[in-house]
């Protein structure tokens, strides 16, 4: 009996999530998401469009690490201060004009502090005007994704027609740590200092303060704003599985760290990153109309993880369905039946 490696079989896939209610208590939106698969474990008006206030930055970091990925800029590369960057509001570390920092001093101003005077300065690097980085802000949104999102700038404060969702907050989240995981060593760090042209240094401090105190979290984004409320894009790894959850619109930091804790504590208590094809069936006989052999074995390989709920992970089941009538030649990756699970 010949074998037949490696052809494709695919799959349909049926899990309900357990019944969450009255988790975010406070937020007027939030999400949880398991990174690998992208896979929701819960949310509330999750499309609902409202300001993202430094969240934002997440795309901003996005842009600036894809550039630094394909090679056209570099940590160590100089970044001039421009009036404009030293100029902003809001969260700062408060730059000067025509001081000179390396991308990697700046990035992590932004990623800890939150600085908007730093992310200034490393949107005009990057693509030579805030506006131009902005447009990209905006066709990078669309091609992950991204359908109830409009930046007008990379830092987040208020402003007209700036908003965007708890999911695609979280979107951009997993695209940005699935691509540029790197970014998670800044975004863990607690305190650290800016190094400073004159010698001294600025004391940054993380407005993320569950990276000190829950376990295993290491980032991502905190945001607030008078438009936006409280807002905060956590994430945080356990064994195989890392969970990400947003909150945005919440009126107090209290009921943010609230929130978003019990959304990652909802999520590591109730579901495990499990290989749903390890009781699989993984080899059939099967006849093929015109082939050299009278059946043929087929042998499925690799697995597929998905997070399923602890108390339910016993109770999947599998229905296979090879459908009739094969003939030959049959081609590597050629669908030849399902698998419902």
């Amino acid at each position: 009996m010949k074998k037949i490696l490696l052809i494709f079989i695919a799959f349909i896939f049926f899990i309900s999530n357990v019944h969450a209610e009255n988790i975010t208590k406070y937020s007027q939106s939030a999400v949880l998401m398991e990174k690998s698969t992208g896979k929701i474990l819960y949310e509330l008006d999750s499309t609902k469009e409202n300001p993202p206030a430094s969240m934002t930055k997440i795309m901003s970091m996005i842009l600036i690490m894809d550039q630094i990925k394909m090679g056209k800029l570099a940590f160590n590369d100089k970044v001039v201060i421009s009036e404009t960057a030293s100029s902003m509001g809001g969260s700062q570390v408060y730059l000067n004009t025509n001081e000179t920092y390396k991308v990697e001093e700046l990035l992590k101003s932004v990623a800890i502090a939150s600085a908007n005077d730093a992310v200034v300065a490393l949107a005009e690097k990057t693509y030579g005007s805030v506006e131009k980085f902005v447009e990209k802000m905006n066709l990078k949104c669309k091609e992950i994704g991204c359908k109830n999102t409009n930046f007008v700038n990379p830092h987040g404060l208020d402003a007209e027609g700036h908003y965007s969702s708890s999911y695609d907050m979280a979107l951009m989240a997993r695209y940005l740590i699935t691509n540029h995981e790197d970014v998670l060593k800044f975004t863990s760090i607690y305190e650290d200092y800016l190094h400073r042209p004159d010698g001294s240094q600025t004391w940054l401090v993380n407005t993320n303060k569950l990276v000190r105190f829950y376990d295993n979290v290491d980032g991502l984004k905190t945001g607030f704003t008078e438009g936006a409320g409280y807002c905060l894009t956590a994430t945080a790894k356990r064994g195989e599985m890392r969970l990400i959850s947003v909150v945005m619109g919440v009126d107090t930091i209290d009921n943010r760290t609230s929130d978003t804790v019990k959304l990652l504590n909802y999520g590591f208590e109730n579901y495990e990153l499990i290989d749903i094809c390890e009781n699989m069936k993984k080899e059939f006989k099967v006849k093929i109309e015109k082939g050299k052999a009278d059946n043929y074995k087929i042998i499925l390989n690799g697995s597929i993880k998905m997070p399923i709920l602890k108390n339910k992970k016993n109770d999947i089941t599998y229905k296979y369905e090879i459908f009739e009538n094969l003939r030959a030649p049959i081609k590597k990756e050629e669908v030849i039946g399902n698998i419902c699970i």
